[in-house]
C-alpha cells in the first residue's frame, strides 16, 4: 500500500512541513482528508478536531473490529475521523481481510 506523507494541519489551514507537523497516511485516506482539520461526529453531530497522532493515542480514540478488518471511532474526535477519512472503505477493507489473513494485521500496539 502506497503511503503519502500528509500534513496532519494542512498548510491551507496554517499548518507547516516541520516534522511535528507531518505523519504517514494511505492515499485513499489522505485524499478524503484533504484541507480538513474537522468533521461532524456521527453520534453528537458536533464538529469535532480530527485525530491527531502527534498528540494523541491511539488506542484512545481508535480500535480494530473483532476481525481487525475495520477501524472504529470510540470518542467524537475517533467517529468524526472515521467518517472524514473512510478507512472502511470497500477496497482497504478487502485488503485487511487478506492482511489479517497472513497475520500482517492488525497492527500491534
Amino acid at each position: 500500500m502506497p503511503m503519502h506523507v500528509e500534513h496532519i494541519i494542512p498548510l491551507p489551514a496554517g499548518g507547516s512541513s516541520a516534522e511535528e507537523n507531518l505523519w504517514l497516511a494511505c492515499a485513499l485516506c489522505n485524499g478524503h482528508k484533504g484541507t480538513q482539520t474537522h468533521h461532524i461526529d456521527p453520534l453528537t453531530r458536533e464538529r469535532e478536531p480530527l485525530f491527531n497522532p502527534r498528540q494523541q493515542i491511539l488506542s484512545e480514540h481508535l480500535h480494530w473490529s473483532d476481525n481487525g478488518v475495520e477501524l472504529l471511532g470510540l470518542t467524537p474526535c475517533g467517529r468524526a475521523t472515521i467518517v472524514a477519512l473512510k478507512p472502511n472503505n470497500e477496497f482497504l477493507v478487502r485488503a485487511r481481510r487478506r492482511w489479517v489473513a497472513v497475520g500482517w494485521h492488525p497492527p500491534e500496539d
